[in-house]
This record gives structure tokens, C-alpha cells and sequence, in this order.
């Protein structure tokens, strides 16, 4: 009778629209090629639950969230901008401010139905850049708000979950190196070579 192989652990990394990860996995990929990682996209109003309900180990969020049992590491901010349609008159404007938008239908979601108002130029998506990067329309042009406040994004992890690879992520998203004595590798590896 022959065993059954053995599982390889696989970490589960949530996104929400608009990050990247690109680099991130491919450290990970470098320093862990034998374990995988599994990227999920989440929508904003789901990064907590995503965590909660145990389908991702961390995620990368869009603040604020609330904190509450989660670790949360703040990344970057990002910058606001007014995503229309080519044909509006705002797509003109190397940038422009709230008051300038005081009498358009300003919208904050994502939806087909938004994008459509904003298409026939009914409407303006107010959204971080990278959702309108990760959106690209040849239609739909992207204009800087220069009085916007930015949004934060950050990476979240439930504060009891035991999951031995998330201090590895973490590291890498840090930007600690292989060699780190804080993580867990290095120091399997140090009790190794002093055995």
C-alpha cells in the first residue's frame, strides 16, 4: 500500500481591485518554488469577511477597514483620480478639483451600469488610480484630483491565525531580504547549520 504524498502548504493572498502583486509573487515564487501561492481577487466590500471567513490568509486592502482582531500593515497611498469618458469635458483638464466636479454625478463603485452612465457621459468614477489603470478603457480617461484626500493600502491578517507562512509574505512584502534572521527559513536554516 502506498502513502498518499505529502501537501504542500499554499498561502492565500486576497487583492482588492487595483493592486498589483506582481513583484511579491515573483520574490515569493524565487525564495519558496516548492509552496504555492494562490491570489484571489476581493472586492472592497468584502476584505474583511474574506479574512473572517477563513478564504484568504492575508489580504491587500483598500483602508479603512475595520481592525478590530486583524494585524494591518499600512503599504502606500494612492491618489484619487476622476475616471470619464474621453468625450467629457473633464478629460481636457491636466487636473482638476472637487468644486470643479460639485455639479457632475460623482460615483465611487465599479459596476456596469456606472460604467455605462460614465460612458455617455452621465457620470464621473471617482476612484484610485490603479482601479482605473486596472480598468483601461480606450473610451475612459483618467484626470488627477488635486484636492482629493489619497487612500491607504494595506495588507491584513487575522491576528489568531496560526498559518507558518504568513510571516514569510509579510517579509517579502516588507522587503526583507532571504537572508533575514526573521524569517522563519533563515532561522531553520542557522539551526541547521549550528547542528
Amino acid at each position: 500500500m502506498s502513502t498518499p504524498p505529502a501537501v504542500r502548504p499554499t498561502l492565500r493572498v486576497g487583492k482588492v481591485p487595483g493592486v498589483t502583486v506582481t513583484k511579491w509573487r515573483g520574490v515569493w515564487g524565487e525564495r519558496f518554488p516548492r509552496l504555492r501561492l494562490e491570489v484571489v481577487d476581493v472586492e472592497e466590500q468584502d476584505q474583511r469577511r474574506a479574512l473572517v471567513d477563513g478564504e484568504v490568509e492575508l489580504c491587500f486592502v483598500r483602508l479603512p477597514v475595520d481592525g478590530d482582531g486583524l494585524h494591518l500593515i499600512r503599504l502606500y497611498e494612492e491618489l484619487p483620480v476622476a475616471w470619464v469618458s474621453k468625450d467629457h469635458v473633464v478629460a481636457a483638464a491636466d487636473a482638476v478639483s472637487l468644486a470643479e466636479l460639485a455639479d457632475e454625478d460623482v460615483l465611487t463603485e465599479i459596476t456596469p451600469h456606472n460604467l455605462d452612465l460614465v460612458s455617455i457621459g452621465e457620470a464621473v468614477l471617482l476612484v484610485p488610480a490603479s482601479v482605473a489603470r486596472t480598468h483601461s478603457r480606450r473610451d475612459f480617461v483618467a484626470v488627477p484630483i488635486s484636492d482629493a484626500p489619497s487612500t491607504t493600502v494595506g495588507i491584513a491578517w487575522l491576528a489568531d491565525n496560526p498559518h507558518e507562512l504568513i510571516d514569510e509574505f509579510v517579509g517579502i512584502v516588507r522587503g526583507r531580504t532571504a537572508n533575514s534572521s526573521r524569517t522563519a527559513q533563515a532561522r531553520a536554516g542557522k539551526g541547521k547549520a549550528q547542528s
